[in-house]
């Protein structure tokens, strides 16, 4: 599935930032098919040490993305891997011709003092990490990372928008923007 540069822009998303994190970019997935295909050009740009942070209510699309991401950056032949949610085990580890990738489920945790038992801080610096439910990390966000927010499109079940925030305009950020789609509002 390819991307169709003449979309129109889309309206920013409705989500307030955290203090200082500035809205770099939207995209509106028409499809679930369009969300897989956000999720594998994002795989192949972003490096170890890069965080996104998967932020949205429930069936936003968040698990759906990092599915996709994780699937993508397994090779081929990963099809048929089974990639399980991480919401009771808290984190779920991957190894990539690339590095590790880490996918951690954040929903059950008390606050951010509780990430630190599972090796988030190190794993940021070391791994790929899609971390679900990220405001359970509040207020310590790593300023390096970037904050994907998914918002369900209230008239069509399967559209979501998609929001690209970030705090620093470090690497990580200019490679996710990098690999954004053309034709949606930067």
């Amino acid at each position: 599935m390819e991307f169709d540069a003449h979309l129109p822009p889309v309206p920013a998303a409705t989500w307030d930032s955290p203090p200082g994190w500035v809205r770099r970019a939207v995209f509106r997935a028409d499809t679930p098919g369009t969300t897989d295909a956000l999720a594998r050009r994002l795989a192949e740009a972003t490096e170890p040490g890069d965080t996104l942070l998967l932020s949205g209510e429930l069936g936003a699309g968040k698990s759906h993305f990092a599915r996709a991401f994780i699937r993508h950056a397994l090779g081929p032949g990963s099809a048929e891997t089974d990639i399980p949610s991480p919401s009771f085990t808290l984190v779920q580890t991957y190894e990539t011709e690339t590095g590790e990738i880490w996918h951690a489920d954040l929903y059950r945790l008390g606050g951010p003092e509780e990430s630190l038992e599972l090796g988030l801080d190190e794993a940021m610096v070391t791994a790929r990490c899609l971390i679900e439910w990220p405001e359970r990390l509040a207020p310590d966000w790593p300023e390096a990372a970037v904050i994907l927010r998914f918002e369900a499109e209230p008239d069509d079940d399967d559209a979501r928008l998609i929001a690209l925030w970030s705090k620093a305009e470090g690497p990580a950020v200019r490679r996710v923007l990098a690999a954004w789609p053309a034709g949606v509002d930067q």
